[in-house]
């Protein structure tokens, strides 16, 4: 007997090098505004801001292109931030008490260490700070009243320095005591002439003047309204308090009487009913003669209750910002030079909870500032995105001629850092669509997602829409809401279609025009008897011509009927023709000669809820009920109905051995799927679209063809007749149905895709026919890559044949959400590359296979599987890049190739000051935020502070994890540092 045994092959070195060189998956940039903003700071001598989040994430911003990101270890909500001007470094206050002191830097990452000291009991919660302008001294108010002092950049405690109410109340009048507490410190502020003069405001209302040298109370302010904040004038001799009733009032500082019973001026703008209270006020001194006044809130309870309002006065001007969402912080751009006599404020920046705005207060009128950046995208819910790469320079500058019309380019008043990234070498466009009906158009070539131009397509309509303002998430008319975007870059052609089963079709046109739109209905039912549409009407287009700006105009409305939501679009520009699908059926329409060229229904008889809409809120739980139980039934019954083997079993074991022999053989590592019912409710929802030139008819002549795939796993391939040259008024487009293909499971089909001879993506239209991209492989046969939910699958064409598959559900058991094929690089080799399929599931992860073969090449985990949000809103680039919503308001960029992806490259450009040594002499390179290190014991009392040792990379989510290490680790890293550089960092853990 003989015996053979089988090597299994392994990988092979060749490819796994390959491999290595073509994919790598990074998280790169955060494009928007962040999420859950809490706090706000501007460092006037370096020009940069930044904004602390609920998520305890630490942002910076300067010039376009530079930004910074940090993230804290514990998740808290970072309540205060604080620069040490022209050092590159700030402070942090966490909710949960804790103190981080961060520093921007650059040049390569080195490895980080950290310390921690827990809070001694008793420690009350941390109210405010202040950092002295020697920048020596952190100055904190708790809110117990004391005030303690740490010296800097140690965060070590200055011992029997703090500053408790005792002391205070010692220095107060017999009658103002009255036994009752002075309450939390609410406000710092210190003396602008006189350096360790320190404003401290109390809850209760009281106001003292602390001298830091003498330990003194040098004045005593007796305020009797509860206090919310303060402010100095610029010359020392008075401020101004804001008070809980809606008020503010003056005090002058005098050199006689300690103590000053009442202000110069109390006032109540928006009196003499009861008012909110004034959170902030700023006071800046102008050229002019007449200060400016600025605060937070003071508006009238009755009226104004739920309003987020900012009020800036200066003489008779009295001009009140109402915002859409509530006031978080906001600071004056103005200068700081003490050789200067005027503040002269020359903007205002509002950080509020949805956006940044930024006012011009130098422009009469004041006018908002449109932002570089931080725009934001969710002013109307995001519905739909659409990555455009390689844009053509004519097509880029007309969109932004476009732009500059509808928004003025001034000055950005945030300009500090350097911007290192080199400029772009292809342009980049996002398009995403919005529930307000308008088309957001993005310049996504950097690390800084700029808004270019917006499309409204409002005003094809009869409607009520008139918004004002930037942030604006309620939608007067759902219907308007886009669903579906595609733009062809060589024709400038753009198709825009919404939820009421509205198909835009758009040219981009240099000048302003008044012309009405053309508007065809398209009825997708074909007379089909027995359905009954129960959703929303249709949109009513404009009777009369309308205006038009510079930008894409609309030429022709296919509104589809019933009017139910656009679930897919394609565009075939050199064709002329542009396909859409709803959950009734799909059709084709020829723009050029404005003709319907064919209208299929793919409704099932039990398809009762494609009728309903998206909007119908009446949902039959029922019909749910009854559905549910017909698959059980039907399940029991069809195990019923098996053959039964003329062997009885003789035990329960054998039986269910026998039943198992006799089921399709399912290999060892696949999970069985069972079909599913082809009477499922919307089965005949489109889900893809797809235009191509190849065999279908026959293996000799190829031509244009259209197919279709639905949610019962029908995919629709017509064979269409194209008038060669653009066709005469005479000739027409036709259609004839070529293939239709079942898939066995049923599945939803998510994509389609023909390739060529050799196995490549057909080009774009346009780009074979003026060589732009290499012509397609005609000779040979081509193939059809058709993915559903559960499994990819190739077949050859124009049989039709399988050739072959990879089941994802039935190996990793999980769902196709999102497919597209991008072209890899070599990050080695310059001419080599490969087409891949990206697919992502339902749980999250990416799963890369190489075509036609469909063997796997890696899995990456990208998203939460319980973020469903941002698998559904993921959007693929042809270079394999791709973005997904991570928040309303932010996009997460990540690459999948280990050539292209993108990076922050940017400086701070700190100056020497104090004891901070310049470091704009260091090697540019990647930037990073981080904590200092010291050589000195963290013996602050108040909680923690996290230290590095030199500079980091650019600090993302996961590399801040990586780097900002736990306390066990840093004993490690400080053995290391000692063997390798002979020193000690003198870092104790208490």
């Amino acid at each position: 007997m003989m015996k053979f045994r089988f090597r299994r092959q392994g990988n092979d070195p060749q490819r796994e090098k390959i491999k290595q060189e073509l994919f790598a998956f990074n998280k790169t940039v955060e494009h928007g505004f962040p999420h859950q903003p809490s706090s706000l700071a501007f460092d006037p001598r370096l020009q940069i801001m930044a904004i602390g989040t609920k998520s305890g994430a630490v942002k910076i911003y300067g010039a376009p292109g530079v930004e910074f990101t940090g993230l804290h270890k514990d998740t808290a909500a970072v309540t205060q931030i604080q620069f040490l001007p022209a050092q590159g470094r700030l402070l942090s206050l966490l909710d949960d008490n804790s103190i981080h002191l961060w520093e921007l830097v650059g040049g390569a990452p080195r490895e980080v260490g950290g310390a921690r000291r827990e809070p001694t009991v008793g420690t009350s919660r941390v109210t405010v700070l202040l950092l002295l302008g020697s920048c020596d001294l952190l100055c904190v108010g708790t809110e117990g009243g004391g005030v303690h002092f740490l010296d800097l950049p140690r965060l070590s405690l200055r011992e029997n320095q703090s500053l408790l109410q005792d002391q205070v109340i010692q220095s107060l009048p017999d009658d103002y005591r009255c036994g009752k507490s002075l309450g939390p410190v609410e406000s710092l502020q210190e003396h602008p002439q006189q350096p360790g003069v320190i404003l401290i405001g109390y809850s209760r209302g009281l106001v003292v003047l602390w001298d830091l040298s003498t330990r003194h109370v040098d004045h005593v302010f007796l305020g009797k309204q509860q206090l919310e904040s303060l402010v100095w004038e610029r010359s020392g001799k008075s401020f101004v308090s804001s008070h809980n009733d809606g008020g503010y009032s003056v005090w002058a500082v005098t050199s006689g009487n300690p103590y000053t019973q009442q202000p110069v001026s109390s006032t109540i703008p928006y009196g003499p009913f009861p008012c909110k209270a004034i959170s902030k006020i700023l006071l800046r001194t102008t050229v002019s003669g007449a200060p400016m006044l600025l605060y937070s809130g003071g508006m009238p309870r009755a009226s104004y209750g739920d309003r987020h309002c900012l009020t800036v006065q200066q003489d008779k001007e009295h001009v009140t910002l109402d915002f859409t969402s509530r006031v978080i912080d906001f600071f004056t751009i103005h200068s700081v030079e003490r050789e200067q006599e005027f503040d002269e404020p020359s903007a205002v920046v509002v950080l509020l909870d949805e956006e940044l705005v930024v006012v011009d207060l130098h422009t009469p009128g004041w006018p908002t500032l449109p932002t570089p950046y931080l725009a934001p995208l969710h002013s109307s819910a995001i519905t739909c995105s659409c990555h455009v790469s390689s844009v053509p320079p004519k097509l880029w500058d007309r969109v932004l001629q476009a732009g500059r019309a509808q928004r003025q380019a001034p000055h950005w008043p945030i300009c500090g850092g350097k911007n290192l990234a080199p400029s772009a070498k292809q342009q980049e466009l996002l398009l995403t669509g919005h529930e307000d009906g308008t088309v957001r158009f993005w310049d996504a070539s950097g690390v800084a997602l700029t808004p270019i131009y917006k499309l409204s397509t409002a005003g094809v309509f009869h409607t009520d829409c008139d918004p004002v303002g930037c942030f604006d998430p309620y939608s007067d008319d759902p219907r308007l809401g886009i669903q579906k975007i595609t733009l062809c870059k060589y024709s400038n052609k753009l198709v825009v279609a919404g939820t009421a089963g509205q198909v835009l079709i758009l040219a981009l046109s240099d000048e302003r025009s008044d012309h009405q739109v053309e508007v065809s209905v398209v009825d997708l039912l074909q007379d089909r008897e027995g359905f009954t549409w129960k959703g929303h009407g249709r949109l009513d287009p404009r009777a009369r011509p309308g205006p038009f700006p510079p930008g894409f105009q609309p030429q022709l409305l296919v509104q589809c009927m019933p009017p139910a939501s656009v679930t897919a679009v394609t565009l075939h520009a050199e064709w002329h023709l542009v396909a859409f699908g709803t959950s009734h059926g799909f059709g084709l329409f020829d723009y050029q000669r404005r003709s319907a060229v064919l209208a299929r229904c793919t409704l099932h008889p039990n398809d009762s809820l494609a009728m309903e809409g998206p909007l119908s809120r009446v949902k039959s739980l029922k019909k749910s009920l009854r559905q549910s139980f017909r698959r059980i039934r039907k399940s029991r019954v069809s195990g019923k109905k098996r053959p039964v083997p003329t062997t009885m079993p003789t035990s329960k074991v054998q039986e269910a051995n026998a039943a198992l022999a006799e089921q399709e053989d399912v290999a060892p590592v696949q999970r069985r799927i069972e079909p599913r019912s082809a009477d499922d409710s919307l089965s005949g929802v489109v889900r893809c679209l797809c235009f191509a030139d190849t065999f279908l008819r026959d293996g000799t002549h190829h031509g244009p063809t259209l197919w279709a795939g639905t949610n019962s796993g029908s995919v629709y391939a017509y064979a269409l007749e194209v008038p060669g040259g653009g066709g005469g008024a005479g000739s027409s487009v036709e259609a004839l149905l070529g293939k239709e293909i079942q898939l066995m499971h049923r599945a939803p089909v998510v994509w389609i895709c023909v390739l060529d001879g050799r196995g490549r993506p057909l080009p774009e239209p346009y780009e074979a026919s003026r060589d732009l991209a290499a012509a397609p492989d005609m000779s040979t046969a081509h193939s059809v890559l058709i993915a559903s939910e559960e499994q990819l699958k190739v077949f050859s064409l124009p049989k039709v044949s399988a050739k072959t598959k990879f089941k994802l559900t039935a190996h990793e058991g999980c769902r196709v959400r999102r497919v597209a094929l991008v072209a890899l690089s070599s990050a080695v080799q310059e001419d080599y590359s490969e087409h891949t399929l990206v697919c992502l599931t339902n749980l999250g992860d990416m799963h890369l296979f190489n075509v036609p073969a469909l063997r796997p090449q890696v899995r990456y985990d990208c998203i939460r599987k319980e973020d469903i949000s941002g698998i559904a809103s993921c959007v693929f680039t042809k270079t394999g890049q791709g973005f997904y919503l991570i928040s309303p308001s932010e996009y997460e960029r990540f690459s999948l190739s280990a050539k292209h992806t993108l990076a922050h490259l940017c400086t701070p450009q700190p100056r020497a000051n104090g004891t901070h040594k310049n470091q704009t002499d260091q090697a540019e390179g990647r930037t990073g935020l981080s904590s200092p290190a010291q050589d000195s014991p963290l013996d602050s009392p108040l909680s923690f502070a996290d230290l590095t040792l030199d500079s980091t990379g650019e600090l993302t989510v996961e590399d801040v994890r990586d780097f900002l290490t736990t306390v066990d680790e840093v004993e490690n890293n400080m053995r290391n540092i000692k063997e390798e550089e002979g020193r000690t960092a003198g870092i104790l853990i208490n």
